[in-house]
């Protein structure tokens, strides 16, 4: 790193926030995270980050799990949505009756775990939404996730982010945070999958043809921000799959701020 704004610190993050993709990934990154001081840049950048803030939504699902291809399709329907973030992370819990996720990760069984955890919960489930970080409901009860979403688009966290790649390759990402929001915050970089078609042949949901919308393929986190000063975080792009840059706090705590990576 060559300086820091806002006390970024890609090195002390707590274990569970932690997988074993991302320990792996996080190498490769932080070798390439900059971050630099430029007054005239953050002044572009709040302007810039004066957008609507997205939902994020997340969607614990599985290919051998019966209950899910309707909530696949919901999540399908909002990812074309401006105003959310639909992500859906595949578990690996359900591969042993028949047929083998191909999109799941032991990660991101740990992540629905995590939550259970936070929310004081003894179990874990599929479909299951998250919104926001915070409420958790059935994937295929679209009117109780809607309004969901609305009550979480129209709350003010106090912290605003902005994500771009530019044509070379360069990831910047800025954010600002109202005083007496407390930090820190961990800086996830998500990357997905925007469309997959899977003919599944064993298992609950053999001979059905699914299709999958923002299979989620890496989440990465990045590091922590304090919030003491505005963030300001350079990086080259690995590749030119879409992602997404997401603010929460630790220990899978409510989600503050996300921006698509333009």
């Amino acid at each position: 790193l060559d300086s820091l704004i806002g006390h970024f610190s890609p090195a002390h993050l707590e274990p569970m926030e932690r997988s074993w993709k991302e320990m792996r990934l996080m190498g490769r990154f932080t070798g390439c995270i900059r971050a630099c001081l430029a007054g005239s840049f953050i002044a572009a950048a709040s302007f810039a980050m004066a957008d609507t803030r997205p939902v994020v939504v997340e969607l614990f699902t599985s290919q051998g799990c019966s209950s899910c291809p309707p909530a696949d399709a919901f999540l399908k329907k909002l990812s074309k949505r401006d105003d959310v973030i639909a992500l859906a992370l595949h578990v690996d819990y359900w591969d042993y009756i028949g047929w083998k996720d191909s999109f799941a990760q032991p990660a991101f069984t740990q992540r629905q775990k995590a939550y259970a955890e936070s929310g004081g919960r003894r179990s874990v489930y599929t479909p299951q939404m998250i919104i926001g970080g915070q409420e958790h409901l059935v994937g295929t009860h679209e009117k109780d996730a809607s309004a969901l979403i609305a009550r979480h688009a129209a709350a003010d966290t106090g912290v605003t982010l902005s994500a771009v790649r530019d044509k070379a390759g360069q990831i910047t990402i800025t954010g600002e945070a109202r005083a007496g929001v407390a930090g820190p915050l961990v800086i996830y970089l998500v990357r997905y999958e925007p469309h997959q078609t899977v003919d599944i042949s064993r298992g609950e949901n053999a001979g059905r043809t699914v299709d999958y919308a923002n299979v989620v393929t890496d989440w990465t986190a990045l590091g922590e921000w304090d919030l003491s000063s505005p963030l300001m975080v350079q990086m080259k792009a690995q590749g030119d799959r879409p992602a997404v840059v997401i603010l929460q706090r630790k220990n899978a705590g409510p989600i503050l701020a996300a921006a698509h990576l333009r």
